[in-house]
């Protein structure tokens, strides 16, 4: 959805830090929640984008000075709550006062690991050829989006040139809501100077991997 989480472009929120050590927690809580996350039980109403559309809905305040886990939590929380997992009750108490039915088995730690370490192919059967080729020139459409979208706003309405496809993929605006179609993916790439005017004179480019529906031909 268009919200406070798309912050690409945008000015008035400090400098990008690229240098920052890598590090996968900041602290032994975050680790705690990842673990929970990746390990527990997920109704048959769960996706990713389901998840992040519900992280979306995190009011503005809260998104811009809780950590990226703190997040989750809420998140997850949320999600729970939504799908009769746990009431808020629950939640807030740290025990479950009822039983779910139809839930598949929590993952172990060690099922968890394995995961984190087997690559997966993603691509999906589309229901038409792809629509594009590469060297197209396009034009990304200018679209408000009520629920998730994984179309960033400061390329709307923008300019590029078709650079690759990756075959089709399942299209998360259509998943959040529960229709899992596969959709064509490209890589599109923009000159800087179509997304910034400051950048007028520059050779950088930024590529972004859009799913054909936020394309038009240019």
């Amino acid at each position: 959805m268009d919200g406070i989480h798309d912050l690409g472009g945008r000015q008035g929120f400090g400098k990008v830090e690229v240098d920052e050590p890598e590090e996968a927690f900041h602290h032994t809580w975050e680790a705690r929640v990842f673990g929970i996350v990746r390990g527990m039980s997920r109704p048959a109403d769960w996706n990713i984008d389901w998840f992040r559309h519900c992280r979306e809905l995190i009011d503005p305040a809260d998104y811009l000075t809780r950590p990226y886990y703190d997040q989750w939590m809420q998140a997850y929380a949320a999600m729970m709550v939504n799908s009769g997992v746990a009431t808020v009750e629950e939640l807030a108490s740290g025990h479950a006062k009822t039983t779910v039915s139809g839930l598949p088995a929590p993952m172990s730690a060690a099922e968890v690991k394995k995961r984190r370490s087997v690559s997966q192919n993603f691509e999906a059967e589309a229901a038409a050829p792809p629509v594009f080729s590469v060297g197209d020139k396009i034009r990304v459409k200018d679209l408000s989006v009520v629920g998730h979208t994984r179309l960033p706003a400061y390329v709307r309405n923008r300019h590029g040139i078709i650079e690759k496809y990756h075959g089709a993929h399942i299209f998360a605006d259509a998943s959040a809501l529960g229709d899992e179609r596969a959709v064509p993916i490209y890589t599109v790439a923009f000159d800087a100077a179509e997304l910034w005017p400051k950048a007028a004179g520059r050779r950088e480019r930024v590529f972004l991997n859009m799913w054909e529906g936020y394309l038009e031909h240019a």
